[in-house]
């Protein structure tokens, strides 16, 4: 399943790091940036993070609530905020509802060997719940200037 500009974003609840449950429907009237990344602390996924960090506040005032979405667990969240200085919340999608619904656990490929894992992926979700924008080709260390273009 393929989601596109336009469809209404699948909601979902689930685990932060903080074990605390949010919902997609509680964020309706903010713009929310949905990014789905590999793994907590590899060079990409923090290159990605880091540059969200940086932006934040450009991010806050261009109306954006920003979650990223791993299949790693609370504690592994934790500590990844905790050593990056993150000021949003990751989501703890260890049993990939999050990941189905959104179509980004797939098949992937390294040194000819065939595994599941997490397409990097973002979904920038408007006010009413819609997706305005999905960014497959992500620019770890651009990734602000792509979700503001």
């Amino acid at each position: 399943m393929t989601l596109e500009v336009g469809q209404l974003a699948p909601d979902f609840e689930a685990k932060i790091e903080t074990g605390a449950s949010i919902k997609l429907s509680d964020y309706r009237g903010k713009k929310v940036i949905l990014y789905f990344y590999p793994k907590d602390a590899t060079p990409g996924c923090t290159a990605q993070a880091c540059n969200l960090r940086d932006n934040y506040e450009q991010l806050l005032n261009a109306g954006y609530v920003v979650f990223g979405v791993s299949s790693d667990t609370e504690k592994s969240h934790q500590k990844f905020i905790e050593k990056q200085n993150l000021p949003f919340s990751l989501i703890a999608d260890t049993e990939l509802t999050v990941h189905q619904a959104y179509g980004t656990w797939v098949e992937k490929s390294m040194y000819g060997r065939a595994y599941m894992g997490t397409a990097r992926t973002t979904f920038v979700i408007d006010e009413v719940g819609k997706i305005a924008e999905v960014i497959q080709k992500v620019d770890t260390k651009n990734h602000t200037a792509q979700v503001l273009k």
